[in-house]
């Protein structure tokens, strides 16, 4: 049995955001030996953390015992390993960063599909799928048939989009995410807009690729998830990607056998974009970081997901 529960949690709900809650959630995540990340600002909360069960379990209970979180969901999953390198909680402006003011995703979203029901719907002629997540994510995994907006973070999303409904303009809109909480902001920013049929997956890929069965499933590839594991498949087990110590790039099996790609260096994605000073100070870095391994040191500088999680 794995020896860490991983918990993927967000929810929209007034907050009183302060370092006063942050140093609150800091000890009680310490308390337990929670690792992980919690984002904290005035619409709400979205983090991943992992520890003990007993740990996580008490920690997702002082959350749920905040005013308003009493109904926060969470996704589980497991791992054998510690996926994070420390805590971390964080006070923001906005639980997933979009930068559009107005948005409401407490009081008006799209309309939430559970994982049973989202073949059905995306796969209806007159509905099209947009994965809201960025394109290093797309690029390892997403739904048959979507549209990948090629977004370099989720402040590029509103104006992708609205481009995107000048060709559109009539679509019924499903759209998905990791967790759930960009597909739920981005739906609410489309109702801002005008659109009416706009839908989005409860849950998020991660809650699809737990309830339906791997001989059911539209979804081709693996998850992108923030944090050590780097990716999920169907039954959230881990998947097949590692990271490129560099640039942060996922890295499939076919990305590792590439000459392109040298431990702690270079990889496929990176190599023509990095100098020769640059892949020095890498090799150096991950020799330092070898010695480190051989001591049995944790080192805090290894390989991690240092993206914004999406819960």
């Amino acid at each position: 049995m794995p020896r860490f529960l991983v918990a993927a949690l967000y929810k929209f709900a007034p907050l009183a955001a302060d370092s006063a809650l942050q140093a609150d959630l800091k000890a009680c995540c310490d308390q337990y030996n929670v690792f992980g990340t919690i984002l904290l600002a005035p619409e709400g909360i979205n983090g991943t953390i992992a520890g003990p069960a007993h740990g996580v379990h008490a920690t997702l209970a002082k959350l749920r015992a905040l005013p308003g979180f009493a109904t926060l969901e969470h996704k589980e999953s497991h791992a054998d390993d510690q996926p994070f390198l420390r805590m971390k909680v964080r006070l923001k402006r906005e639980i997933v960063t979009m930068g559009v003011t107005d948005i409401d995703p407490v009081e008006d979203v799209g309309t939430y599909v559970e994982p049973e029901d989202w073949n059905d719907l995306i796969t209806a002629p007159d509905v099209v799928t947009i994965d809201t997540r960025n394109d290093y994510e797309v690029r390892i995994g997403q739904f048959e048939g979507a549209i990948n907006p090629h977004t370099v973070s989720f402040r590029e999303f509103p104006d992708w989009f609205r481009q995107f409904r000048e060709t559109r303009p009539n679509a019924r809109i499903a759209m998905y995410c990791t967790g759930g909480i960009r597909c739920e902001k981005a739906t609410a920013f489309a109702r801002m807009e005008g659109v009416d049929d706009v839908f989005h997956l409860k849950g998020g890929i991660l809650k699809y690729l737990e309830n339906v069965p791997e001989a059911e499933s539209r979804w081709r590839g693996e998850c992108f998830v923030f944090d050590r594991r780097v990716a999920v498949k169907h039954g959230l087990e881990p998947g097949s990607h590692t990271l490129c110590h560099a640039c942060r790039e996922p890295l499939g099996p076919e990305d590792l056998r590439s000459p392109d790609h040298v431990v702690g260096v270079s990889c496929p994605h990176c190599v023509e974009i990095r100098t020769p000073e640059q892949r020095e100070r890498y090799a150096e870095r991950h020799r330092q970081e070898e010695m480190a391994r051989a001591r049995g040191e944790w080192h805090l500088g290894q390989p991690g997901a240092a993206r914004e999680t999406d819960g």
